[in-house]
């Protein structure tokens, strides 16, 4: 093949540095020469270097490849600014792991906002404190969440995280340790890192002069592990969560897949009443353990039907499509094998497809429950958490986004055996439907 190199004349706009000016520069693109004449362009990645050899020689050329490259490229400053300081985050994020916010019950509320509160002011956000109406007094540890933002105007892209984790085994889960690049310990990854990430994530931005047209809002809540009615869910209830919200981003673990979507849940615990006796006298009491069995029965009927309905989602390989209802993931009753029992009790668990309604599916179970005290069963119940499902399409305006930025930074995802992310629903209750009431756009997505 004949080549020749045609030289074509673009125009780059270039910063001099000796005069902070603003002058145009040739750079030279080139084609290629067919057979028959035909041209075919031949792009590299930024313009040929060594066509800025007479702006000021090696070294100069080195700077402006650097230029070009970031410019180009903006994750690339992102990842430089964010490596610099993973020391920093590492540390940060040791401290809130030692906050033991321990839900069920809610411990060190106080404790780990006023941490954070602190931190995120010396990082130079601002930040504002959110509590509940009518709270105690300044001792009293209240579930209160913050509020971080970066920016300006009405328009906010939101952050959220929640900073309770599950309880731990043992108090050695919050002594953090250090693994060469990994951090162990209660809610290092569910969700304390996700907040040192979400925030550091803020911070480059800042740092690497992005302009944005609106805000970045980091919201922190508490309660999410318990169904949310303490954290999101009041902020929802009282029109504080997501104002001027185009979409919202969860840096909650998912192992490199994009949630975007969730199950609802409805949790209860029945307890089923009768009367004491000794078992020579069996006849003068009344068996709660077997009035149970019948609760049971009514319940398992119901549990044929809902897992006959399949979501329309895409899901994971282990994961299935029907809907779910659960029995006895925990039970108990009785005082000793000779005595008649008078109480029982049992948990449900069910969890509701995103295409299925929330107070329906409670009417639904509730009522089944009601239809056995009909029967002459005494029973009672209560609710142990509640939270709706919820569901992004990929076609909104946040979807769109996400698909945009996976094209933009080629390699992103595809490290070792890591694929860029397939968008499914998770099985577990997300604070994502609480943001959905008003039609916000929810994505979770992390490590």
């Amino acid at each position: 093949m004949r080549r020749n190199l045609i030289g074509q004349v673009s125009m780059l706009r270039h910063r001099d540095i000796r005069n902070l000016s603003f002058r145009a520069v040739k750079i030279a693109s080139f084609q290629r020469v067919l057979p028959g004449g035909q041209l075919k362009p031949w792009q590299p990645a930024w313009a040929p270097i060594w066509c800025l050899f007479p702006l000021g020689g090696p070294r100069r050329m080195a700077w402006m490849k650097d230029k070009l490259r970031a410019e180009s490229s903006p994750h690339i400053a992102f990842h430089d600014w964010l490596s610099e300081r993973k020391e920093e985050m590492a540390a940060l994020l040791a401290e809130l792991v030692a906050i033991p916010t321990e839900n069920p019950p809610g411990n060190n509320c106080r404790a780990c906002t006023d941490f954070l509160e602190q931190r995120i002011r010396e990082l130079g956000l601002e930040c504002k404190r959110i509590v509940p109406a009518g709270a105690g007094s300044a001792g009293e540890d209240v579930p209160a969440s913050l509020l971080a933002s970066y920016g300006s105007g009405e328009r906010r892209l939101y952050f959220h995280g929640h900073y309770d984790v599950v309880p731990a085994q043992s108090v050695e889960q919050f002594r953090p340790m250090r693994k060469e690049n990994f951090l162990f310990g209660r809610g290092s990854c569910d969700m304390k890192g996700g907040i040192v990430a979400m925030l550091y994530a803020m911070l480059a931005i800042r740092e690497c002069g992005v302009e944005l047209n609106g805000r970045i809002g980091l919201m922190l809540v508490p309660d999410e592990e318990t169904g949310g009615q303490r954290g999101s869910g009041r902020l929802a209830r009282e029109g504080l969560l997501g104002q001027g919200g185009v979409g919202m981003l969860l840096a909650e673990p998912t192992s490199g897949v994009v949630w975007n979507a969730n199950r609802g849940a409805i949790s209860l615990r029945v307890r089923v009443l009768g009367k004491s006796a000794h078992v020579g006298l069996q006849h003068q009491g009344t068996n709660a353990f077997e009035r149970m069995h019948r609760v049971v029965e009514r319940l398992q009927e119901l549990k044929r039907e809902v897992e006959q309905r399949n979501t329309r989602c895409a899901v994971g390989a282990e994961q299935r499509r029907n809907s779910i209802l659960m029995l006895g993931g925990q039970s108990g009753g009785g005082t000793n094998f000779n005595v008649v029992p008078e109480e029982c009790w049992f948990t449900v668990d069910r969890r509701i497809n995103p295409e299925e309604n929330l107070a329906e599916e409670k009417a639904r179970l509730l009522g089944a429950l009601e239809e056995c005290r009909e029967m002459g069963i005494p029973l009672e119940w209560e609710v142990l958490q509640e939270g709706g499902s919820a569901a992004s399409g990929e076609d909104e305006a946040l979807g769109m986004g996400r698909r945009l930025a996976l094209n933009c930074v080629p390699g992103c995802w595809k490290r070792g055996s890591m694929q860029k992310p397939e968008c499914l629903p998770t099985p577990m209750v997300r604070d994502c439907s609480q943001w959905r009431m008003d039609r916000t756009s929810t994505w979770t997505c992390g490590r």
